[in-house]
């Protein structure tokens, strides 16, 4: 991508339900949209469990928006971040957002900014992340992967070995193998694998890193389902069963 190609991406952080772990490998996969200008996290930081989030903000040069509890029961912070994120839509200066959330109260906000045309990431923990704000993002990854994908990396957690990363369930099994059938295939049941990822990447839960794999024909080569094959510079995938 060159730089007159760049966009203008915001993260905005819900730091009261997300962990200050994750930023780094967070700001590696928003970097596919584009460059991350504006980085904001939101909560009452003079909670003793957000004093992590000192370091991590200068670290990263994120911008912390204090948020205090005026009132038992009610969230300032998810307030604070629709109020920005819709200044920022209306601005019209901003190509793309982040969410760090697992907080269901955002899924109004995803679903209004993509009716504008806008990438929506969103990153929480998938266990804790309820469906509806999952489906409204553009795409929805699984922070607690992306934070273990980090920790293989930099030597500090003992790698898998190969094919024993995320489990790979029957929902997972059916949802490649119905992009598979939708897919153009050849004669003897092959489709490029490249189609097949973008037929399955409509579904905003559905992301290789979601399961350990950085790369989706790593992901196909350990389903048993499935068998991926090589031509001059392009994979191609079947299935088996």
């Amino acid at each position: 991508m060159s730089s007159t190609e760049l966009k203008n991406i915001a993260l905005l952080i819900d730091a009261d339900n997300t962990t200050p772990r994750g930023i780094d490998p967070v700001l590696t996969v928003m970097a596919e949209l584009g460059q991350v200008n504006i980085k904001r996290a939101y909560g009452n930081f003079a909670k003793n469990n957000l004093a992590n989030w000192g370091t991590i903000t200068h670290k990263f040069g994120i911008r912390p928006q204090q948020q205090f509890d005026l009132t038992a029961g009610k969230n300032a912070t998810d307030m604070a971040m629709t109020i920005d994120a819709i200044d920022l839509l209306y601005q019209g200066k901003v190509d793309g957002f982040g969410i760090m959330s697992s907080d269901s109260d955002f899924t109004p906000l995803a679903t209004r900014l993509r009716q504008d045309g806008l990438i929506v990431y969103g990153f929480g923990s998938k266990n804790k992340t309820p469906d509806a704000f999952k489906s409204a993002c553009t795409r929805f990854i699984d922070i607690d992967a992306l934070i273990a994908g980090a920790s293989e990396e930099d030597g500090t957690a003992k790698k898998p070995k190969s094919g024993t990363k995320g489990a790979v369930d029957e929902e997972l099994v059916e949802l490649l193998g119905t992009a598979w059938k939708a897919a153009n295939r050849d004669e003897d049941g092959y489709a490029q694998l490249g189609e097949v990822g973008s037929l399955a990447g409509n579904r905003s839960s559905f992301d290789v890193r979601n399961y350990g794999y950085k790369r989706l024909s790593d992901l196909f080569e350990a389903m048993e389902q499935f068998k991926v094959e090589r031509r001059d510079n392009t994979l191609y995938v079947k299935r088996l069963r």
